[in-house]
């Protein structure tokens, strides 16, 4: 009798694999997008900079000038007892939030809507940015980290600047068990292991042979234990 394999385990679920909520420290959103931000602008003091175990980058703590308090994604360049902005006039300086369609084109842009008023969606990891290349009547063209691009609503908001944390990367990583724990604490799968190196108990791939032994396309019908590789798959090999 086999066992489930990690595919198995992951897709039911479970304390193992689920992202640890308690962690994070706030729903990270964007203030409700009221009509004094529609029509006006809202003005908040950064009172604190803190880290969030569950994020990347760090978080501003924002008092707004309606005695709301409010956690908002960092951008370098932000410091405590700063005057940020939100809304439709605000003016386009770093850390201000307002709607795509009023950003000039080239401004780097960070935690944009994917429909207007969701609080921010994309673009929040530390050190990364995307570059607002165009409007086209009521959307708005912006460049993602990845290099491609995304028309989005004019209406979507977005904070201007580059979000804070950047060069976490540039430090190697010295020993297995510090990647360890620094991925368990975001419930991330580390190691990834090569299928054709693991057991045949373990993956159909697996078995002492470097290449899989069969074909890696497998059917949509197939049980959990039968369906790795390619499921499904309309073509395989080079274009």
């Amino acid at each position: 009798m086999g066992k489930r394999i990690i595919s198995q385990r992951r897709g039911r679920g479970g304390s193992v694999f689920r992202a640890p909520s308690h962690r994070y420290r706030c729903d990270l959103k964007y203030r409700r997008y009221d009509e004094t931000e529609k029509q006006g602008v809202v003005k908040g003091r950064v009172v604190d900079i803190v880290h969030d175990p569950g994020r990347t980058a760090p978080l501003l703590e924002v008092v707004f000038e309606t005695g709301e308090r409010r956690y908002m994604l960092a951008q370098e360049g932000v410091r405590v007892g700063d005057v940020v902005e939100a809304g439709a006039q605000a003016s386009v300086n770093v850390g201000n939030v307002l709607p795509l369609g009023r950003i000039p084109e080239g401004t780097p842009v960070c935690n944009v809507e994917l429909k207007p008023g969701d609080g921010g969606r994309i673009i929040r990891s530390a050190g990364s940015y995307g570059l607002v290349v165009s409007h086209e009547g009521d959307s708005t063209v912006v460049q993602l980290p990845s290099g491609s691009f995304k028309s989005l609503s004019s209406e979507c908001r977005a904070a201007v600047g580059v979000v804070a944390g950047g060069g976490r990367r540039d430090k190697p990583v010295m020993k297995a068990g510090k990647k360890h724990h620094m991925l368990r604490s975001k419930a991330k799968y580390w190691p990834v292991v090569r299928k054709v190196a693991m057991n045949p108990v373990d993956h159909p791939f697996g078995g002492g042979s470097r290449s899989p032994g069969k074909p890696t396309t497998i059917s949509r019908r197939m049980p959990p234990g039968k369906k790795v590789g390619q499921v499904a798959a309309r073509r395989t090999g080079r274009r």
